[in-house]
């Protein structure tokens, strides 16, 4: 039956949710030059739309539909056939129709999270048809796997709020996209700061803030539960930013602003797996980590030589893996009884089953990204000219300017 309270709450927590797009889009763009501001903020906000449509007509069924195999959703909702005011099949206290739009938020800002992969080289009508294409082939199918009845769901393996399906998949298609793309020109050669930290601050801000609704609106109730994933996934941020800027400071001798809000939204990546299985000081300690770990993996792309833009892989890759990981040791029945208990606590085999998602999770969305990525770049190309990068993508994709400076 459809409780009104749970309906408001998770009313609030789409529109929250969905508030996380525009944060990355200020998150992403402050971290690029200035000539790519509107580009970068161009490729998050249209995600919106794109994968909107793509939801509604049959990525919600391929993701949530009747089960085939363990691997995909059937037809049955194909155009939200059936999907209306009655109790959703996955909450019975909210509209079918509320769960649908919830659940498509996420499958918004997962594409819009690997463009910071390929910031400030890749052409808009490219990223378009990428965009489009990954949405169906990549993201409803690990969705269906984890969350709609599918293998990795069988398997035992938890993911409350996305750490498999949102950051993992994103952060191996991160990966994938900026060794297929190749580096910006001027590359460790050229100065690349980025041009506005403030506007990055103030996306992180938004990011923290949305991520409520994030992980808390994932218990799809306004119960004891999102209580916890609440409480969970502040504790991790928080713990996380000293973890990434304690470790920042340490070997560069001083903590920068960038660092604070990247070492913020590593914790809330590692958050999301575990926010509704694991207590408050264990997130704390998953925090600490999570922030100093995924410091040291960003530094990493230098030494192996690919261009990661803006952090992606080593943030949301290795924080959501880190997280899935986490949740496999530090699950507990005592915080949430309908999870299970993990290594820690008694119960390893929820670590192996948690181990299976991540690499499965990594090998699909890398291998498929690759696949796609090479198909459109053989049919229209994947980077704007040399030329156009130099210009810059605003003026050369969109004939527009982020900045209109006059005397």
């Amino acid at each position: 039956m459809v409780n009104t309270g749970d309906t408001a709450f998770m009313l609030i927590s789409a529109a929250l949710v969905m508030f996380m797009i525009p944060g990355l889009a200020l998150f992403y763009a402050g971290m690029v030059r200035s000539k790519n501001v509107l580009d970068t903020m161009m490729q998050s906000f249209f995600a919106i739309a794109i994968v909107t449509i793509i939801w509604v007509l049959i990525g919600y069924t391929l993701a949530f539909g009747p089960d085939k195999w363990g691997l995909i959703g059937g037809l049955k909702w194909f155009g939200l056939n059936g999907v209306g005011a009655a109790p959703s099949e996955y909450a019975e206290t909210i509209p079918g129709l509320l769960f649908m739009i919830y659940q498509g938020m996420f499958a918004m800002i997962t594409p819009a999270l690997i463009t910071g992969a390929f910031a400030e080289r890749m052409k808009f009508s490219a990223f378009v048809v990428f965009t489009a294409l990954w949405s169906l082939i990549v993201y409803s199918p690990i969705a269906h796997w984890v969350w709609g009845g599918g293998w990795i769901g069988k398997m035992g393996a938890l993911d409350f709020a996305g750490g498999t399906v949102v950051h993992i998949s994103s952060g191996a298609a991160a990966l994938a996209a900026a060794l297929v793309i190749g580096r910006r020109r001027g590359y460790k050669v050229e100065i690349m700061h980025p041009h506005n930290i403030p506007m990055t601050m103030l996306g992180a801000g938004i990011l923290w803030f949305g991520w409520f609704g994030f992980n808390a609106g994932s218990s799809l109730g306004s119960g004891s539960l999102a209580g916890l994933a609440f409480v969970v996934t502040h504790l991790s941020a928080a713990a996380a930013m000293i973890g990434w800027v304690t470790a920042e400071w340490w070997k560069s001798g001083k903590p920068t602003a960038l660092g604070a809000a990247s070492g913020a939204v590593a914790g809330l990546v590692a958050a999301t797996p575990a926010a509704g299985f694991i207590g408050p000081i264990s997130a704390i300690g998953l925090g600490f980590v999570a922030g100093a770990v995924c410091f040291f993996a960003v530094s990493l792309k230098w030494r192996l030589g690919y261009d990661d833009s803006l952090d992606v892989v080593g943030v949301h890759l290795v924080g959501g893996t880190l997280g899935a990981l986490a949740t496999g040791l530090l699950a507990t029945k005592a915080v949430n009884s309908l999870g299970d208990n993990g290594a820690f606590f008694g119960n390893p085999a929820l670590f192996g089953a948690q181990a299976i998602s991540v690499v499965a999770t990594i090998a699909y969305a890398f291998v498929i990204t690759v696949i796609l990525l090479k198909v459109i770049d053989a049919i229209m190309g994947l980077r704007v000219s040399g030329e156009d990068e130099k210009t810059g993508l605003d003026l050369s994709q969109h004939s527009e300017a982020g900045y209109a400076l006059h005397e």
